[in-house]
């Protein structure tokens, strides 16, 4: 790697699935502006639905999500009647505008709900918003969780694509994050979504994890690989102990530095391109006839609070603390604390307590920052179309970065701002450049690469 790349690779920057990032978020956008952004939608509009499950029976130590340990259901189903109150009060501001094309359940551990409870919650779902014939339903699924009944459950609420969580394979590295799961647990689970014909399978891997090396990485892909799942998605361990404090069970000296992560993200990048696999973005691969990649080669490829996506609605609806909606005219997040967001919602229906709303300066560097995480390019001509004065303005930054940056992280080739090949792993970097709120910003943030 070129010296001044090299020096790139301590740096901590935002993850950009979304712009302006969560941290500028603030209480100007309550409870009552969300209100009027439901009930805004078109006739027509399609939307996607995201569900939190805030609870898991066991806390893994390297999780950043917004959830909590329980060891008995009670707090799950007392959280259940919230959610379904929130549910039926989004419904009913929509007003039957909106048609749902996507609904992904996250948490936390959905797989946790008890197999009645997660039919009972996808009869709810259907019977409040009207579904697309061919709506995508997404689970992401702890294999500790599961079992005949859950699998049966699953199938019941249409599931089309099971995420499973798998980090890595080697039990040191399990025992470091407190994730114990083994390859046989985790083909147990796939073979099961499969034969209740689920049409997508995506496993979740990790690197620059506590004890992890470029040995155990490639023996957990390997693995993986031979499972021949739909999409693989390829993280890196973001060590946030400031914002999440059961990270400070894993001792930093486990940690692999700057240097032995970067080897760790190529080193198995490069083993699933070799099995035939597209690279989409920063850090998801998928078979070449999956949608995700039929929507890369088609540059539509879009980038949520999920990460790299087909869905082009432009509404996404979050249910459940923590929860963030997306909409034309901003976000919108629902508190985070599961007895304040119960609360809110007996009082009144909904929990948004803070947000965003989108001037036209954050739809262009927003359009921009997108089209860089998901295309590692965008174009000039496309930027001016769409944004006119606004657009070409940027383009004096985009000229500026690609000229003026020693390590040459994005290129001008002819009308097209482009990310050369080895500087697509810092491509959050380059997204920051274009970040306005990121200089002036206090937050804390993950390593880049």
């Amino acid at each position: 790697m070129r010296p001044e790349l090299a020096a790139r690779l301590g740096e901590n920057v935002p993850r950009y699935t979304s712009y302006p990032t969560a941290p500028h978020f603030h209480a100007g956008v309550d409870a009552a502006v969300y209100r009027g952004w439901l009930q805004g939608l078109d006739d027509g509009d399609e939307i996607s639905l995201y569900l939190h499950i805030p609870y898991c029976d066991k806390l893994c130590w390297f999780c950043a999500c917004h959830t909590k340990q329980t060891r008995h259901y009670e707090p799950v189903t007392t959280y259940l009647r919230s959610l379904l109150a929130e549910i039926a009060t989004v419904a009913s501001l929509v007003g039957g505008k909106g048609r749902v094309r996507a609904v992904h359940f996250g948490g936390g551990s959905p797989t946790m709900l008890k197999p009645e409870d997660m039919v009972a919650l996808g009869t709810v779902l259907r019977n409040s918003f009207e579904f697309l014939p061919g709506a995508k339903i997404s689970v992401e699924i702890e294999p500790n969780d599961m079992d005949d009944a859950r699998l049966d459950a699953l199938a019941e609420i249409g599931i089309t694509r099971a995420s499973l969580g798998v980090q890595d394979f080697d039990p040191k590295v399990q025992k470091a994050i407190n994730r114990e799961q083994s390859f046989l647990q985790t083909k147990a689970v796939v073979d099961g979504v499969r034969s209740r014909r689920v049409e997508s399978v995506n496993l979740d891997l990790l690197y620059g994890l506590p004890h992890q090396t470029r040995e155990s990485a490639a023996s957990t892909v390997a693995q993986a690989l031979t499972l021949e799942p739909d999409r693989i998605a390829l993280f890196g361990y973001a060590h946030v102990p400031w914002f999440k404090k059961h990270q400070t069970m894993i001792d930093e000296v486990w940690l692999p530095g700057p240097a032995e992560r970067f080897a760790q993200s190529q080193l198995t990048a490069r083993a699933i391109v070799e099995r035939g696999y597209q690279a989409i973005g920063l850090d998801h691969f998928a078979k070449p006839g999956d949608a995700l990649a039929l929507a890369a080669r088609a540059g539509t490829l879009h980038r949520n609070f999920q990460g790299y996506t087909e869905d082009r609605c432009e509404t996404l609806i979050g249910l459940g603390p923590s929860s963030i909606s997306q909409f034309r005219q901003g976000y919108a997040q629902n508190i985070p604390s599961t007895a304040e967001y119960a609360r809110m919602v007996a009082d009144d229906g909904l929990a948004a307590v803070r947000g965003i709303a989108f001037s036209e300066d954050d739809r262009v560097r927003g359009w921009i920052i997108e089209r860089l995480m998901c295309d590692f390019a965008f174009s000039a001509i496309d930027l001016v179309e769409r944004f006119g004065e606004r657009g070409q303005r940027l383009l004096l930054k985009a000229s500026s970065v690609a000229l003026d940056d020693p390590a040459r992280l994005l290129e001008l080739d002819g009308d097209n701002f482009v990310v050369p090949a080895e500087s697509r792993p810092f491509v959050r970097s380059i997204a920051a450049k274009f970040d306005k709120y990121f200089e002036s910003g206090k937050s804390r943030h993950s390593a880049a690469v």
